[in-house]
């Protein structure tokens, strides 16, 4: 095959450059103006649930600016899921306090409620205080066991701070992933299911809530006619030339979705009875998982392969895969950390991939790939 297969590249709507030379036009081009209040009400109107949403430059800065509006601070311990990327617990470290990792359950790859209140009953025993919050994750666009999570917080009086960094569009119940937590956060990197080149948003509970996460996004400036600082801020806010592609993004975002969710049932037909790869797909009719990436367990004992060999091979015939995330409490940076496992997250990360299932993803894609996977397994 000629053309590389990504796993996830940014496909654009064609309206993006409207917006971008009304701000250039306007000269709105610096971290506020018109796009900016524009995305985040559509972004409010997507998500639903009467939130309101404030337009930031990171997803990890929306995590961030969550922590310090729960009080998270030096000596403080938060439960983060150890099954993620490295975003999910840095602003905890960056706050002074310490990522407590808990491991999987098998369903959904996410937070294990489980371990989780075991975790939390740990923590108080062994500090003397309870967590400050809880953050969980939405994998790979799958929704976490977010109703027992959220469940477990509230009989201890934790807030929950929610990653829906690859979750944009995915459900649980019929409701948003983001809008469960009393903070949620969402992602518009280059490979997510729409982006702003760089860019995030945090979702917040009322309109007091979004003035509180602007103050603290725009260097924490006091309303006097001179600059006056009376806590610690930060320069988070999203330009408004990035919310120019946001909103012609917005433009696509359901069709964004459904074709994952196409990409996946492809890969879901294609892979039936294909002894040793298994799909990761929606647990039962709860959950809705906008697939943002498809993922695939490599079975080494069927397959006489595993995901490395495959990943190569995949590699050389032009098509990008990825493993699994490193759990957490495996990194070097956190080795140190209190973690509650039970080896779902150790056992997904020798065995996973993920595979393209973006925009520009097509049905013959899907076919190549499926074939050149089928073709590396030699059970």
């Amino acid at each position: 095959m000629d053309k590389r297969i990504y796993l996830c590249l940014a496909h654009m709507s064609g309206k993006e450059q409207a917006f971008i030379k009304e701000a250039f036009d306007t000269n709105w081009v610096v971290p506020l103006g018109p796009n900016v209040n524009a995305f985040e009400d559509e972004l409010k109107h997507f998500v639903e649930q009467d939130k309101e949403v404030v337009a930031l430059s990171a997803g990890t800065a929306a995590i961030h600016l969550g922590l310090i509006q729960l009080g998270v601070g030096a000596g403080d311990e938060v439960i983060c899921q150890s099954f993620t990327f490295c975003a999910s617990a840095n602003p905890v470290a960056y706050q002074g306090a310490t990522p407590v990792f808990i491991d999987s359950e098998e369903d959904t790859w996410n937070m294990d409620p489980v371990l989780l209140e075991e975790a939390i009953k740990d923590r108080i025993a062994k500090t003397g205080k309870k967590p400050k919050a809880i953050l969980p994750v939405h994998l790979y666009g799958m929704p976490a066991r977010i109703d027992e999570i959220c469940a477990i917080a509230a009989k201890y009086d934790i807030p929950v701070l929610e990653d829906a960094a690859e979750a944009l569009g995915s459900e649980f119940n019929g409701q948003k992933c983001g809008t469960f937590g009393t903070f949620g956060v969402l992602s518009f990197n280059g490979n997510k299911m729409i982006t702003t080149s760089g860019g995030g948003a945090l979702i917040v509970p009322d309109e007091s809530a979004k003035k509180q996460t602007m103050f603290y996004a725009t260097q924490a400036r006091e309303p006097f006619p001179h600059y006056q600082h009376e806590k610690i801020g930060y320069n988070y806010r999203m330009s408004n030339i990035c919310a120019g592609i946001g909103r012609g993004q917005m433009t696509v975002l359901d069709e964004h979705i459904a074709h994952h969710r196409h990409v996946h049932a492809l890969y879901e037909k294609a892979f039936e009875g294909v002894d040793g790869i298994t799909l990761k797909s929606n647990p039962d009719d709860r959950f809705n998982a906008n697939y943002w990436l498809s993922t695939i367990l490599i079975d080494p004992v069927k397959t006489g392969t595993n995901y490395d060999e495959v990943r190569r091979n995949l590699d050389e015939r032009g098509i990008e895969t990825r493993p699994l995330w490193k759990p957490m409490h495996l990194q070097p940076v956190y080795a140190a950390n209190p973690c509650y496992v039970n080896g779902v997250s150790e056992r997904l990360f020798n065995m996973g991939l993920c595979i393209p299932a973006g925009p520009w993803v097509t049905d013959e894609d899907v076919a190549y790939i499926v074939e050149q996977i089928k073709a590396c397994c030699k059970g």
